[in-house]
């Protein structure tokens, strides 16, 4: 039975009318089974509170609280979706789109294939990283002596289940000195940070020519969060586009090479005269 969240939480104060109409200010939430449910404003009004819209208080609220994890409505926007996503992260609260559910995905703990593929997927993605770890340390040196900033450029992608979750990709843009600024200020030991897409570098281009950019994506298969090969991993911005029945395909966990890349790969091609070469 799902019952709200909010009667139970203290501090909270009646929020303005032009705030409950604005629905990047207002949204409902409801505790369903240790889980918090984030939802679009319903037809029963709830007082606001200073924590929705203030990330620090949000950590706050989910460290002192009992949920295991969060549900996030996606029509709530790309924008809200961030929001909540940074705050858990902070709160180390995992976060999931809420999405029509696959019969065909089976569950974790039922599946001995899934926990075998997972392996493999572990144990290849450690053979592959340890192969190309001195490639991505000299990368790393050439960003360190002539790109200053982050070396790493994370954005919040959709796994498996929808569970949100950052892509680890080495940085390819120039970032500005506001930008590297504010990081030296507010992320000092934080080595990731979302690209600023400003200018591409002279080394940035020569990594997406031969795709090393996406070498740390081994990380996200080490962590279970990616596998080698599978369906292709969205972005939150292209998540929240899809319609409802499309959303179903984030059930999957998603891979660094897509399915379809594959197919393609070794479809056979047809020569001018409609003959398969």
């Amino acid at each position: 039975m799902a019952t709200s969240l909010i009667p139970t939480l203290p501090n909270y104060y009646t929020v303005k009318q032009q705030q409950q109409d604005n629905p990047s200010q207002y949204c409902t939430l409801q505790w369903r089974r240790g889980q918090l449910v984030v939802m679009l404003p319903g037809v029963v009004k709830q007082p606001y509170m200073p924590s929705l819209d203030r990330k620090q208080l949000l950590v706050e609220c989910l460290n002192h609280s009992p949920i295991n994890l969060v549900r996030i409505d996606p029509k709530l926007g790309e924008a809200k979706l961030k929001f909540w996503a940074d705050a858990c992260e902070q709160a180390s609260k995992p976060i999931f789109l809420r999405i029509p559910s696959s019969n065909k995905q089976p569950k974790q703990t039922d599946s001995a294939l899934w926990w075998f593929k997972r392996f493999t997927d572990w144990l290849a993605a450690l053979v592959f990283l340890l192969a190309v770890s001195p490639i991505m340390l000299g990368l790393v040196l050439l960003m360190s002596l002539y790109y200053p900033g982050s070396l790493f450029s994370c954005e919040w992608h959709v796994g498996e289940r929808g569970k949100l979750f950052k892509v680890f990709k080495f940085r390819t843009t120039t970032l500005s000195k506001k930008a590297i600024g504010e990081q030296a200020i507010a992320h000092q030991s934080n080595l990731c940070q979302r690209e600023d897409e400003q200018e591409i570098t002279t080394l940035g281009r020569w990594m997406r020519k031969y795709g090393l950019e996406n070498l740390p994506q081994l990380l996200n298969v080490l962590r279970g969060e990616m596998s080698l090969t599978g369906p292709k991993c969205l972005s939150l911005e292209d998540a929240v586009r899809l319609n409802i029945q499309t959303q179903r395909q984030l059930n999957a966990l998603p891979g660094i090479t897509s399915l379809s890349q594959v197919e393609e790969k070794f479809q056979p091609v047809e020569s001018g005269c409609g003959e398969t070469l």
